[in-house]
């Protein structure tokens, strides 16, 4: 089966705690009026009512305009909105009975933040992984240590499973993450806590862009 993953440069993820008082729908609206072709809900700490809500709002959002849509963590919310997709950790439910849980025909990805963990998450049936967090970053409150470039380009040269680069990626280091192996970068607040959401993401991927062109020249 063809990953759609393969296809996607920015994988955005909502921080409501981040977004300058706008709501996550009003975000999200933002991304995929920019072209965004993946939306995460993450959202820790919010009631699982409230997280519903939003979730059936986002995924009729993503629906209309040819979007995916994945939930982090909360595989529950994610079959109650027939969301594409869960995106877990290392310390949620293991991959094999998300898939039980999802089915053959969702997107299950598993952040990652070692060599032995991604060969795990490939061997559990992962169909991407999150390689980071690349630099430090305070967005997630149990972030582990940077992991650094080095694990980055191990990925980009051992595995061929889609991987998405996180962890403190700017607009300052875009181009250096890329040069490393990334073809799929997360950004949060970086996206969501700028006040013209659509400009930030063309300038994104204008310096992602600009990065194959140095490569290919």
């Amino acid at each position: 089966m063809n990953n759609p993953l393969h296809a996607v440069d920015l994988y955005c993820l909502t921080s409501e705690e981040h977004s300058l008082g706008r709501s996550n729908v009003a975000v999200v609206q933002a991304m995929l009026d920019a072209g965004v072709k993946l939306v995460q809900y993450r959202e820790k700490y919010k009631h699982a009512g409230e997280k519903l809500r939003e979730c059936e709002l986002i995924r009729e959002m993503t629906r209309k305009a040819g979007a995916l849509f994945l939930v982090n963590d909360d595989v529950a919310v994610a079959q109650a909105v027939d969301a594409d997709g869960v995106h877990v950790g290392q310390d949620d439910l293991p991959v094999p009975v998300v898939r039980r849980l999802l089915g053959p025909g969702k997107i299950i990805g598993l952040s990652t933040h070692s060599p032995e963990q991604a060969r795990a998450a490939v061997e559990a049936g992962a169909d991407y992984i999150g390689v980071g967090p690349i630099y430090a970053t305070r967005t997630k409150k149990d972030v582990c240590a940077p992991v650094g470039l080095e694990y980055l380009e191990w990925v980009a040269a051992n595995l061929t499973i889609p991987f998405v680069v996180i962890g403190g990626i700017k607009e300052h280091n875009i181009a250096e993450v890329k040069r490393r192996g990334a073809g799929c970068v997360a950004m949060i607040t970086e996206i969501v806590g700028h006040e013209d959401i659509a400009g930030q993401i063309r300038t994104l991927r204008n310096r992602m862009h600009s990065t194959f062109q140095e490569i290919g020249s």
